[in-house]
């Protein structure tokens, strides 16, 4: 999955992502055993009128919440795990991207009323996430951090190729 996508199923079809300073948000419903995540670059759009992209937190997680919803899952039986957020790096804490994902998705969870069950955020590593929707398990894999300059490098070009697809790019999952 790159950044500014999510998917949403009721089946265990591994989802998997790479994240640096980004964040996913794993959510499951419980009760009716679908799930979903999604990955975001940034809290907002910085404009002001909040940028309808699965590329911004607050886009992307009224998307997975509201595909969520759509095949059945109720908010009140919602739960989530939280990945990324990492200042990966070096030089850039100026900017604390990985703090402000983080400080928002956590914001955002409690403000919906879905408790967070887990969650490995922050650090300076880069993580591997694999999720499987119907039984919402997660694994994560922190990753090694002297590799910062190619995962820098596959956040841009994955960035890039999500803004010229536009936001219509919001269901899409890569499997392998």
């Amino acid at each position: 999955m790159l950044p500014g996508e999510f998917f949403v199923h009721d089946e265990d079809v591994l989802v998997m992502t790479t994240l640096g300073s980004c964040i996913a948000a794993c959510l499951w419903d419980r009760e009716s055993k679908v799930g979903g995540m999604n990955h975001f670059l940034l809290p907002d759009g910085g404009g002001g009128g909040g940028d309808a992209s699965g590329r911004y937190g607050q886009f992307a997680m009224d998307l997975l919440i509201g595909e969520l919803v759509k095949r059945g899952a109720n908010r009140g039986t919602m739960e989530a795990k939280v990945f990324g957020g990492g200042a990966v790096i070096g030089g850039m804490s100026s900017l604390n991207v990985g703090e402000r994902n983080t400080q928002f998705v956590l914001d955002y969870l409690r403000t919906e009323r879905i408790t967070v069950v887990s969650k490995d955020v922050l650090d300076v590593y880069p993580r591997k996430v694999c999720f499987l929707p119907a039984s919402g398990k997660a694994m994560v894999k922190r990753l090694a951090t002297t590799n910062t300059d190619a995962l820098l490098a596959q956040e841009r070009a994955a960035a890039a190729r999500a803004a010229a697809r536009g936001s219509n790019a919001g269901g899409t999952v890569d499997l392998f």
